[in-house]
Order: C-alpha cells, then sequence, then structure tokens
C-alpha cells in the first residue's frame, strides 16, 4: 500500500498538536505555573492599561476578531503567557523584562484570572 506525503504530512502535524495541546494542559494543573494568588490583581488591572494592552485584548481581555484575541477570564498557564509576550510569533510586539518586569506580568495574570466569565447563553438572550 501506498501512502502519500499529505497523508504522512497531516499526521505529523496531528500529533505534534496533540503532543502541544497535553504540554499546555499539565501545566494548566501544575499549581506552581498558574498560581497567581501572591499577584495583585488591582496593580495588573493598571498595567493592563498602561502597557497598552487593552488596545488589542479589549478592556476585559474579551479579544476582538479585528485585534487581539480573548486572554481572559481564562487565560493560559503563567509560565505559557510570560513565554509568548517575551517571544510572540504573531502580529504582537515584544516586550522585553525592561519593559514589563516578571512581577509586572504576573499582577497582568491575576487580573486576567479575576475577570468574570461571559454571560451564558440565556442571560444574553434576554438583551434581545
Amino acid at each position: 500500500m501506498k501512502i502519500n506525503s499529505t497523508v504522512i504530512s497531516t499526521l505529523a502535524i496531528a500529533v505534534l498538536f496533540l503532543s502541544a495541546r497535553a504540554t499546555i494542559m499539565q501545566a494548566a494543573q501544575d499549581p506552581k505555573t498558574s498560581d497567581a494568588s501572591a499577584s495583585n490583581s488591582e496593580n495588573g488591572k493598571r498595567l493592563f492599561t498602561k502597557d497598552g494592552c487593552y488596545e488589542c485584548h479589549g478592556r476585559e481581555g474579551q479579544g476582538s476578531n479585528m485585534s487581539g484575541p480573548r486572554i481572559a477570564p481564562n487565560p493560559v498557564p503563567l509560565d505559557v503567557l510570560m513565554g509568548y509576550v517575551r517571544k510572540p510569533s504573531g502580529e504582537m510586539p515584544p516586550y522585553t523584562a525592561k519593559v514589563i518586569s516578571d512581577r509586572e506580568l504576573a499582577d497582568i495574570y491575576a487580573y486576567l484570572k479575576s475577570r468574570p466569565a461571559a454571560p451564558k447563553e440565556k442571560a444574553a438572550a434576554l438583551l434581545k
């Protein structure tokens, strides 16, 4: 049986995706990487505004189809967020430790985690 290169490529991408997803899920369950209890969400809110995060991600981290993705109320684990902020792969500019310290990022993370969940569909239907 002959397997073409498209099938092999598709399988390889699927394996890589599942592996990355498993790593992120494991990090999310690790209390060291997702603990924001020692962080200051009020300072995080101030920094989120001061450093311009809201310009793309919205004031509540809700994101937009036209700019940055949703990053709240359930952000990725703190170490993943820090890695991406330092070396983003998309259109986001990099923020070095000279611009936003690790402590400040931890505060921003605490702010993002503190945001309330979006209303359920049933509640949103009442607005119509």
